[in-house]
């Protein structure tokens, strides 16, 4: 029996999790952090909005409320407590009803992590001996 369209849809997404998961070089903790994101659209106008830090890492985070159009490739900045940092986007993905995104984010080097103080120790230890290798 052939597999429905569904469930091919289903399985690709469980792939990707998966090689998600494989690539992660630093412990992720769960959060609920409000900050500001701001860029340049794809349309050239400039943009300022609020959005929520679900996932963060000392290089990383998974932002979750965004309305303006990014693109994977694309460099944003994050206001979070006062401390600004760029991030590259690794990948979008729009919510059900089109007008709201996830938006996976990497820290662009040597921007300082502005959510350092909220990572544990132990956390930190982990992701520093994880990129040493």
């Amino acid at each position: 029996m052939r597999p429905g369209t569904a469930e091919i849809a289903d399985r690709g997404q469980l792939m990707e999790n998966i090689r998600t998961i494989e690539r992660r070089r630093d412990p992720r903790t769960e959060v609920n952090l409000g900050l500001f994101v701001w860029s340049v659209e794809t349309k050239g106008d400039h943009f300022l909005q609020e959005a929520r830090a679900r996932d963060i890492s000392l290089n990383g985070a998974l932002l979750s409320g965004l309305d303006t159009d990014v693109r994977p490739g694309d460099v944003i900045g994050i206001l979070y407590l006062g401390i600004e940092a760029r991030y590259r986007v690794v990948w979008v993905l729009y919510a059900q009803g089109g007008d709201k995104m996830q938006v996976a984010v990497h820290r662009v080097e040597p921007d300082a992590c502005p959510w350092q103080h909220l990572l544990t120790n132990q956390g930190l230890a982990r992701s520093a001996s994880a990129s040493a290798n």
